[in-house]
């Protein structure tokens, strides 16, 4: 298995290219830290993996095969996004299952997963409670359970802990970072702060990966 390769991935909003022929590989349950100022171009990068920004330039692999023409909910790629997204009409229950509901899982199947991750992210019994009134880690925790409900075989997170203060992030960074390695998820995961990243297995400069400095 070869996961996650990026071969000179270019991406252009009119005259603007914020992302220029990166190169990249992310090996299977491999977590990868990208770090560069804010408006830098590493979140189009990631929205260009998932499959949400077309490319200008380059090829998006994954074992060697060629997503171009593979939609974005058949590329098994999570994404989790800085201020988590949740669904405010959904209580906790309803917002981490909505990816298994999508996928046609039955009620009682999907009710047992749900439970299962409240508990990995450490927020048992709270599928009855209402989005707003969680704190901010506890939102944090219940988004990233909503992203690895379906079992994706890559995770996408785009500045996941920027919105928490300084001691929440880096312990939260510590859980995040051990729920994937127990359960071999591999991420790509994209912030400014180098505190944030330390808990990678590499952690790159997004300045460094264009095609003539490419990192394997």
């Amino acid at each position: 298995m070869k996961g996650l390769e990026l071969e000179r991935v270019s991406v252009r909003y009119g005259l603007a290219m914020p992302v220029t022929e990166v190169c990249l590989k992310v090996a299977p349950g491999e977590v990868v830290a990208l770090v560069g100022p804010s408006g830098c171009g590493k979140s189009s990068l990631l929205r260009a993996v998932a499959g949400l920004e077309p490319l200008a330039g380059g090829r998006v692999l994954w074992d060697g095969q060629d997503l171009a023409a593979v939609p974005v909910h058949r590329r098994r790629f999570g994404l989790m996004f800085q201020d988590g997204q949740l669904f405010g009409h959904h209580d906790v229950g309803a917002n981490v299952g909505f990816g298994l509901k999508m996928a046609g899982m039955g009620g009682p199947e999907r009710t047992a997963r749900v439970a299962e991750l409240l508990a990995m992210v450490g927020l048992a019994g709270y599928q009855d409670r209402g989005v707003d009134t969680l704190s901010g880690g506890e939102a944090s925790r219940v988004a990233l359970a909503r992203v690895l409900a379906p079992e994706p075989r890559l995770l996408l997170l785009d500045e996941p802990l920027a919105a928490l203060d300084a001691d929440l992030r880096l312990a939260l960074r510590d859980e995040v970072r051990a729920l994937l390695g127990r359960m071999g998820t591999a991420a790509l995961w994209v912030t400014h702060d180098r505190a944030e990243a330390a808990a990678a297995d590499r952690t790159l400069a997004f300045a460094d990966l264009s095609a003539t400095g490419g990192h394997g």
